[in-house]
């Protein structure tokens, strides 16, 4: 089975270096200097006190044409969600109908615009990792936090399955993969969105404004509500693992303002407020820090 990694950052330099150390037939696509040094060093993985390289065939998605012959079986998008209809567009002279596109990007629509911009199988899904690139090459794996979260298509979740097992990775297949991946949006929209406003990790976040961060969770989950996905369950489980997770752990999204990166605000912060104006919702807290965030942008 032949799959594809797009995005070798945190979660997909991690997932490509499983899979290659499994040897299973994976390409992984990357740009820039962190490219370059996975091309001649392979990527270096940090596992709380665990550290291992693997060498995996990395390339540019824009030197992929005439590379070879055929179609990728399975391509796992893990670039942020503003790349993603650029990356499969890029990719798309090796992808066919018969190509299973799963991505893991943060958010819950991924799944809905692969469908309308590809005829391709499309799962749903979403991941739990504490990972970012600490440097060119090398990726950062905090904690025991570890689950690809996936589903929609019984027969073709099997074939990803497959792939999870092979490379010995923790996985989950759900039924209801809807909400499966509310269950994680709630957690990293919230979290994401105030560590980014305050600049601080997400243990002082949860330690120093918990009464707001609570707010922020109930407003996500009321807009779930009106969706038809019923997470208010998951309000104190977040609260609970904010309260477990290594004291240093940030989110992407602050780290990407942080280092003046472009920012997946509008997945993450954006979306609630844009739904909830939609579906007569309101989300005050949120609306605050998005419009700050935005204004930082």
């Amino acid at each position: 089975m032949r799959i594809a990694v797009v995005g070798l950052g945190g979660v997909g330099g991690y997932l490509a270096a499983c899979f290659a150390r499994a040897e299973l037939d994976v390409i992984g696509f990357a740009r820039g200097e962190h490219l370059n040094v996975i091309q001649t060093n392979g990527i270096r993985i940090t596992e709380d006190d665990d550290c291992w390289s693997q060498k995996i065939d990395a390339r540019a998605l824009e030197d992929l044409d005439g590379f070879f012959e055929g179609y990728f079986d399975v391509v796992l998008f893990c670039v942020k969600s503003y790349d993603l209809e650029d990356s499969y567009r890029l990719l798309r002279s090796h992808i066919n109908e018969k190509t299973i596109l799963l991505s893991f990007s943060n958010g819950v629509t991924n799944g809905d615009l692969l469908r309308k911009i590809s005829y391709s199988k499309v799962l749903d899904g979403c991941i739990y990792i504490l990972s970012h690139i600490e440097e060119s090459g090398a990726i950062r794996k905090k904690g025991k936090v570890f689950a690809a979260i996936f589903g929609g298509d019984d027969e073709l979740t099997k074939d990803v399955a497959q792939i999870f097992e092979n490379a010995k990775l923790r996985y989950k297949t759900p039924s209801d993969i809807q909400t499966a991946i509310w269950k994680k949006y709630i957690f990293i929209s919230a979290f994401a969105t105030a560590t980014s406003f305050f600049n601080k990790s997400i243990s002082r976040v949860y330690e120093e404004n918990l009464e707001m961060i609570e707010t922020l969770l109930e407003e996500i989950a009321k807009v779930a509500h009106a969706k038809g996905i019923e997470i208010f369950d998951e309000v104190p489980k977040a609260l609970e693992t904010a309260s477990k997770v290594p004291a240093d752990s940030s989110t992407s999204m602050q780290l990407d303002f942080k280092n003046k990166k472009e920012v997946e605000l509008e997945s993450l912060s954006g979306y609630i407020v844009e739904e909830g104006l939609k579906r007569g919702v309101k989300t005050p807290l949120m609306a605050k820090m998005y419009k700050y965030l935005k204004s930082k942008v």
